[in-house]
């Protein structure tokens, strides 16, 4: 008919899926001015992103999606029942009701403003049942996504033997050579738990409906990140599969007015000598118990080198006695401890030169984007996945993983090494390497840019 396109972006309301989600759609609406984009996310979800600096594009609006029974921030009800009754409300048509109602809120003057197209977190993959064309976004790491779409193959083949075969190499599955059976996403040698179950039953949904029925799917990775057989793979088993990212790099991606440093992080780290500071941050899902908490502390201080810790203030209480005064929480001494840092801004400083992380996917490549070698210490999901592949596909880093939980010895040895040790200089090299491939995928005419130009294309063309 000639209107212009309208497009909703449907983001997964938990952990951190939906500020990367508003990251694309903020890109898109800008890469796109002409077309309309409703983003859709739960009340609770699209509070918190107001409160960490929202702003959008005026072609970009925020639309609030139902959360199934429950108040997505209510502390009473566990997080995987929340999930669960997002997911099942999602599911059984609320999702689609959601669209419509973002069609009639786009609507001029009471005009038709249809759904033209569906950008969706792939964990939202029952948008493939709503009768519009579902471009996916793949927010984790696209090797862990490579092993649940061959899940049903993995899981025949390892069976029951999880535990006893954990060392062994899944050398039989395409793209996964590298990987060792406990590495695999699927919970571990002893999967158990509620939120296990909820997981396992959306991440099956997630393999079965992407191959069949999304038009598209955006990895958060560059194009000559991946070894050969490993984007074979991706390519093999996804329809158009299109590495735009990191998408935080992605033009207009950024908030217009985002929450800026409240903490002083960027100041502070103006302060100290360049590549002298470990930063340590493990997100806002994962939490090291208490002992691995105390240990990291010790270790850092053990150290001796200056270093920026992003922790939440519940956790404070936690550190040993006195960490905080002497690490000089005003940021007189040689640490700042603070409730939450500009990551993406910390990890670009000069000053920066080593980072602690949970190997979260978005931990990565922020990591590579700021040419930041890693020390992994990975929990759940695709993590395990992730800090095999920082250690042994780009050898920018080490795992904490294969000695154990954290110990402060073993903090201090790491940090060290990777700030100065002659152990850690070919990961110093390896970061420095990545961080200019990612720079080089950003370019005019790089690897990302073009595939984020496809993108826009396949999303924008369904009018």
């Amino acid at each position: 008919m000639g209107s212009s396109p309208h497009v909703a972006v449907v983001a997964f309301p938990f952990s951190s899926h939906a500020p990367k989600l508003l990251a694309v759609a903020r890109a898109l609406a800008t890469a796109a001015p002409s077309a309309t984009f409703s983003f859709l996310s739960t009340a609770g979800s699209l509070e918190r992103l107001r409160g960490a600096g929202a702003a959008v594009p005026g072609n970009l609006r925020l639309v609030e999606v139902p959360t199934g029974g429950g108040d997505d921030d209510e502390e009473d009800t566990p997080a995987w029942r929340r999930m669960e009754l997002f997911v099942e409300a999602a599911e059984a048509g609320g999702l689609k009701q959601s669209l419509e109602a973002a069609a009639r809120a786009a609507a001029p003057a009471g005009a038709a403003a249809t759904v033209t197209c569906v950008v969706g977190d792939a964990f939202m993959s029952m948008a493939a049942e709503a009768g519009v064309p579902w471009v996916a976004v793949w927010t984790g790491g696209p090797c862990a996504l490579l092993a649940h779409l061959l899940g049903d193959a993995l899981r025949e083949d390892i069976g029951d033997h999880a535990a006893s075969r954990g060392d062994e190499l899944l050398t039989s599955h395409a793209g996964l050579g590298s990987f060792r059976v406990r590495d695999l996403p699927f919970g571990g040698a002893n999967p158990s738990g509620e939120m296990h179950r909820v997981m396992s039953l959306l991440l099956h949904r997630v393999a079965r409906r992407l191959p069949r029925a999304a038009s598209a799917v955006a990895l958060n990775a560059f194009p000559g990140l991946f070894p050969p057989d490993v984007s074979a793979a991706l390519d093999g088993a996804l329809p158009n599969s299109l590495a735009l990212g990191p998408y935080h790099l992605l033009p207009g991606a950024a908030a217009p007015a985002a929450s800026g440093d409240p903490h002083g992080c960027l100041a502070w780290l103006d302060r100290r000598p360049e590549r002298a500071v470990v930063y340590v941050s493990f997100g806002t899902v994962a939490a090291l118990p208490p002992d691995e908490l105390r240990q990291l502390a010790s270790g850092l201080e053990a150290a001796g080198a200056p270093f920026l810790w992003s922790l939440r203030e519940e956790s404070w209480p936690l550190l040993p006695p006195g960490f905080l005064d002497r690490a000089g929480a005003s940021g007189s001494g040689t640490g700042l401890v603070v409730p939450w840092a500009p990551q993406g801004a910390v990890l670009r400083h000069p000053a920066v030169g080593a980072f602690v992380a949970h190997s979260g996917w978005g931990a990565v490549v922020e990591g590579m984007s700021g040419g930041v070698p890693m020390a992994c210490r990975p929990f759940f999901g695709d993590q395990q996945m992730n800090a095999r592949a920082v250690a042994e596909l780009w050898g920018f880093g080490t795992s904490f993983e294969d000695s154990g939980p954290m110990t402060r010895g073993g903090v201090a040895a790491a940090v060290t090494s990777l700030l100065a040790g002659e152990e850690g200089a070919p990961m110093r090299a390896r970061a420095r390497e990545l961080q200019a491939k990612v720079d080089e995928a950003f370019q005019p005419d790089g690897g990302s840019m073009n595939n984020f130009r496809k993108f826009v294309e396949i999303v924008c063309a369904r009018a």
